[in-house]
C-alpha cells in the first residue's frame, strides 16, 4: 500500500525480520521513498495515528524514526495489539504506555488532535487512522506471544449476544478442501465452534469503537467546513476466517474470506450509494492518492508504481466502467501460518503460494499454486464458497475428470471433460483455461510497472488480447501450452527468486513465438 509496489518488488514479504517488518522496510530504502514523502512534495500536511508496521518497537522506533509524517502517534510493539495496555511514541519524543486506558478511544482522541493542527493549516492534509481492532489481543512477554479474544470496550461488551458466524455453506464443512496444510484439518466439534462465536462476536464489539471514532471524525470534518472538500477512504489491511474452511480463527490464505476487502469512499463527485464491480487491489492506492493530489504522471513515474489510480468520479463509475482495464488481483504469501485462539496452536510451515484472481465478463476465478506444487481453481460464479477445486476434481459444469495434483498431469488429462461456461456459451476447455491462467501468473509473479497493470500486453504486445476472454481464443491454444508452468523449486520462508521456478521473460510472447516459426530464429 506505502509504496504502490506488488511485494515481490519490495521484498517486505513477513511480518518481522529478516523477512518483512518495520527494520526490513528501512534496510530496503523505502523509508525514504514512499507515499507520506511523495504527499509532502506535492504540498499535503501528513499525519499517522496508530499502528503503522510491524517489529516497529519501543527498541527500534529511532532507528531511524518513521520518516514523513509532520505529526505521528504509532503503536509500537511488543504492545501493539493490548487493547489495555498498548504503547504509543509521538513524532519523535519517548515511548509512553497507556495501561488501563483503551487503545481504540487513545488512537480517536490523537486523531482528533491531529486533525485539528490539520485545520489550523492553510495547507491541504492527509491523515491516516489505524486503530488495531477487530485483532485479537497479543500479549508478549518473554518473547513469547500469547494470543486471545479480542478486547471491546466495556461499554460494548453486552452487544451482539446471539451473533454467530454466518453458517454458509463453506462452515465447518463434513469435507476438507482446499490444498497443503487445509487439507489435514479436523471438523470443529461443538464446543470449538461456540468458543470461535465468541471470538466473533468480540470482533464485532470492538468495531463499535471504531464506528464511534469515525462517526465523530466525520461530524468533526462537517463542523469544520471541509467536509465537502475531503475525501474518505475506510478499509482493512486483511480479511480474517473463522470457522470457514474447518479454519480457526485467522487470515493468510486466498480465500475471499481472506482477500476479498472492502473499499468504502466518500468525497467530491463520488456518486452516493454506487457500488462498483471494479477489481482493485491495495497496490492501487498510493496511486489513487497521488492522483487526488494533483501529482502529475510524469512525476509518478519516478515512483515506479505497479498499481493504478482508481476511477471514483461517477463519469467514469457509472458512464465508463469498462474503461477499467484491470480484471485481475495478483496475491502473494511466503512463509508459515498459525491460527489464532486457544484451538489455533498448530503451526503450518510451506504456507507459500502465488495465486490469482480474475473477474470479467462471465467469469469470476481464484487460481492459486502453492510451493508443494499442489495447485487450487475456483470457479466462484458456480460456487462462491469455494468448496470445489475443479483443478483436481469436477464440478456440474466440467463433467468428470481425474484428480491430478500437477498442472502437466491436468493439462494432458482426459480430453472428455465438458466445455466450461462463460455468459452461458460453451466456449472452453478446462485445460484451455488453466494454460491461460498460468500463464497470466507467470508473468504477475516477476512483473514491474505496466506489466503488473496490463500484464495481457506482455503475452500479446500487438494489444490484440487484453482480457481472459480473448485470450480463449482457440487460435492461441499452441502458444499457451508451450509456456513455462508456474511451480516452485522449493518452500522459501522469504521471496527468494531462485526458487521459485521459470521467471517470465518477454521472448516468450506470443509475437516473439510467431517470429520463431515465421523466421526459424
Amino acid at each position: 500500500m506505502w509504496t504502490g509496489k506488488a511485494a515481490h518488488n519490495t521484498n517486505v514479504t513477513d511480518l518481522h525480520p529478516p523477512w518483512g517488518g518495520f527494520p526490513k522496510f528501512v534496510s530496503q530504502g523505502f523509508n525514504d521513498a514512499y507515499l507520506p514523502i511523495w504527499l509532502q512534495e506535492a504540498g499535503y500536511n501528513t499525519y499517522y495515528v496508530g499502528k503503522l508496521f510491524n517489529a516497529q518497537s519501543t527498541s527500534n522506533y529511532n532507528k531511524p524514526h518513521a520518516a514523513g509524517w509532520r505529526g505521528s502517534d504509532f503503536l509500537l510493539d511488543p504492545y501493539t495489539y493490548e487493547y489495555y495496555n498498548a504503547t504509543f511514541q509521538r513524532n519523535h519524543e519517548h515511548p509512553v504506555n497507556y495501561e488501563g486506558q483503551y487503545s481504540t478511544d487513545v488512537v480517536a482522541e490523537k486523531a482528533f488532535g491531529f486533525l485539528q493542527d490539520a485545520l489550523e493549516e492553510s495547507s491541504p492534509f492527509f491523515l491516516t487512522i489505524a486503530p488495531t481492532a477487530p485483532h485479537s489481543n497479543v500479549h508478549i512477554a518473554d518473547g513469547q506471544a500469547e494470543q486471545s479474544m479480542p478486547r471491546p470496550a466495556k461499554r460494548h461488551e453486552h452487544l451482539f449476544q446471539h451473533a454467530k458466524v454466518p453458517r454458509n455453506p463453506n462452515f465447518n464443512p463434513d469435507m476438507t478442501g482446499g490444498a497443503s496444510w487445509l487439507l489435514t484439518l479436523p471438523k470443529q466439534n461443538q464446543s470449538n465452534v461456540d468458543y470461535n462465536d465468541e471470538w466473533y462476536r468480540n470482533r464485532l464489539r470492538t468495531l463499535q469503537a471504531v464506528d464511534e471514532m469515525i462517526d465523530q471524525l466525520v461530524n468533526r470534518l462537517k463542523q469544520s467546513g471541509v467536509l465537502e472538500n475531503t475525501n474518505i477512504f475506510i478499509s482493512t489491511d486483511n480479511g480474517y476466517s473463522i470457522g470457514q474452511h474447518r479454519r480457526q480463527p485467522g487470515k493468510q490464505c486466498a480465500f475471499e474470506e481472506d482477500i476479498n476487502i472492502p473499499l468504502l469512499v466518500r468525497g467530491p463527485g463520488v456518486p452516493q450509494g454506487f457500488k462498483t464491480p471494479i477489481v482493485t487491489s491495495h497496490v492501487d492506492l498510493a496511486p489513487t492518492f497521488l492522483e487526488l493530489a494533483g501529482v502529475s504522471q510524469d512525476e509518478q513515474a519516478r515512483y515506479e508504481l505497479d498499481g493504478s489510480a482508481i476511477p471514483l468520479k461517477s463519469e467514469n463509475l457509472i458512464s465508463s466502467p469498462q474503461s477499467w482495464p484491470q480484471e485481475h488481483v495478483n496475491v502473494e504469501m511466503w512463509g508459515i501460518i498459525q491460527s489464532e485462539g486457544k484451538y489455533g496452536f498448530v503451526l503450518y510451515p510451506n504456507h507459500t503460494y502465488k495465486a490469482l484472481r480474475i473477474v470479467g465478463e462471465g467469469y469470476d476465478l481464484l487460481y492459486t499454486v502453492w510451493c508443494s506444487n499442489e495447485h487450487e481453481l475456483y470457479d466462484l460464479t458456480d460456487d462462491p464458497w469455494q468448496m470445489n477445486n475443479i483443478f483436481n476434481e469436477s464440478s456440474r459444469l466440467f463433467g468428470v475428470g481425474p484428480r491430478t495434483s500437477s498442472l502437466d498431469s491436468m493439462l494432458s488429462a482426459s480430453t472428455e471433460l465438458k466445455q466450461v461456461f462463460l455468459n452461458g456459451n460453451a466456449t472452453t476447455t478446462i485445460s484451455q483455461l488453466i494454460s491461460r491462467l498460468d500463464a497470466l501468473l507467470l508473468v504477475l509473479k516477476t512483473c514491474k510497472m505496466d506489466e503488473c497493470r496490463l500484464p495481457w500486453l506482455s503475452l500479446h504486445p500487438t494489444g490484440d488480447v487484453l482480457s481472459l476472454r480473448d485470450a480463449l481464443d482457440p487460435r492461441f491454444d499452441d502458444f499457451y501450452d508451450t509456456r513455462p508452468k508456474v511451480h516452485y523449486e522449493r518452500c522459501e520462508r522469504g521471496y527468494i527468486p531462485e526458487s521459485e521456478g521459470a521467471m517470465w521473460d518477454g521472448r516468450m510472447s506470443f509475437a516473439a513465438m510467431e517470429h520463431e516459426v515465421w523466421t526459424g530464429a
